[in-house]
């Protein structure tokens, strides 16, 4: 049963804890923006339906089969983590300040630093780049690296990113998996 309305407004400013490997078997760590309402009602990563992170790490290759977000837990055995530029969660990622990317960032940064992962995944280009001031930055590989982890700007997935249908976001979901 889905998260009721009640349950989503409650779910305001919870934090969801970061899935993680152990260290040094990490080989993509994504990061989304931060957890929505329906992610910190349910506690799981990118759950609301029409998020198209789960369909597209799965068509890209990352995963053999779909997983649901109640399944993030499996992501590790696959070298895969997930965390967020921010933690608390909001309605829409609009409502974060530019300084808690900023601080997000420097977060993120020591994460990857102590993981070690091959690539950081940020799902989101203008959070990215707010949170490390790089006004410039484009969806795909970045100059920018953290510790030994290279850069990768991810689309947003979430079902409001109506200009990066499904196939396009896999396709760079595809490119990443090729790289990492």
């Amino acid at each position: 049963m889905p998260p009721s309305k009640a349950d989503l407004e409650a779910a305001r400013d919870r934090v969801i804890p970061d899935v993680l490997p152990p260290e040094g078997k990490l080989r993509v760590l994504f990061s989304g923006i931060n957890p929505g309402l329906y992610s910190g009602a349910t506690g799981h990563h990118f759950a609301r339906p029409g998020n198209r992170f789960w369909p597209a790490l799965h068509r890209s290759g990352f995963t053999d089969r779909q997983l649901h977000p109640s399944e993030q837990d499996l992501l590790p055995s696959y070298g895969l983590g997930i965390t967020n530029l921010a933690h608390r969660t909001t309605a829409r990622a609009d409502e974060l300040t530019a300084e808690e990317l900023r601080e997000g960032g420097l977060r993120l940064a020591a994460l990857v630093e102590k993981h070690r992962p091959t690539y950081l995944a940020v799902a989101g280009v203008t959070a990215y780049r707010t949170a490390y001031g790089r006004p410039k930055a484009q969806i795909g590989p970045q100059d920018d690296t953290f510790g030994p982890a290279r850069v990768w700007v991810l689309p947003n997935p979430s079902g409001l990113n109506a200009s990066w249908p499904l196939d396009r976001i896999t396709a760079e979901f595809a490119r990443l998996r090729k790289a990492a």
